[in-house]
């Protein structure tokens, strides 16, 4: 009888582990962003009169996509929407976004993230414009998408100038018991 029990709760445990693991299960995506879907919707740059060079800006950034979007958790992102600023001396320095990820569903999820870009022809005088790296972390959605938590990264080739922005993501995403 005493056996029937342990083995019973030890199932209980088990079957614990199993629903917090499944819950707990990421995934990870990666995908090119190319300067074809990217618009730059508004920028405005504001000198900030220190030093040569030195810019407040601030940007909303659309990248829409078609019918060959990355799937995420299973739906097809159409658009990720980044507005912020940044804080550069000749396209150097820091910036902060927030996003918001659109799936053809309707259902959304958010992210938040620390930007650091540099100026592209300080290593190499042939290149224009900047590039940057992202990191932050999504937290959470809509719908069905409420508990999705994760992180996102990018890597962009970007020119404020003539309105180009080419990124490639890499996305890592998981679903939580509870928001």
């Amino acid at each position: 009888m005493i056996d029937c029990k342990r083995m019973a709760f030890a199932g209980a445990v088990l079957a614990c582990f199993v629903v917090a693991a499944t819950a707990q299960e990421k995934t990870r995506i990666s995908f090119t962003a190319p300067a074809a879907v990217a618009k730059y919707v508004t920028q405005h740059s504001i000198p900030v009169g220190d030093v040569a060079g030195h810019e407040l800006r601030l940007f909303d950034l659309v990248r829409t996509f078609g019918a060959d979007g990355p799937m995420i958790g299973g739906v097809r992102l159409v658009e990720i929407r980044s507005v912020g600023y940044t804080d550069y001396t000749d396209l150097n320095g820091p910036g902060f976004s927030y996003s918001t990820w659109t799936l053809a569903n309707g259902e959304k999820f958010f992210a938040q993230v620390t930007i650091v870009s540099h100026n592209a022809g300080w290593s190499d005088p042939q290149k224009k414009g900047a590039e940057n790296k992202t990191a932050g972390p999504i937290t959470g959605g809509t719908g069905k998408l409420a508990n999705l938590r994760g992180m996102t990264r990018n890597a962009s080739q970007f020119d404020p100038k003539t309105g180009t922005n080419t990124s490639r993501f890499d996305v890592e995403y998981w679903f939580t018991a509870s928001p």
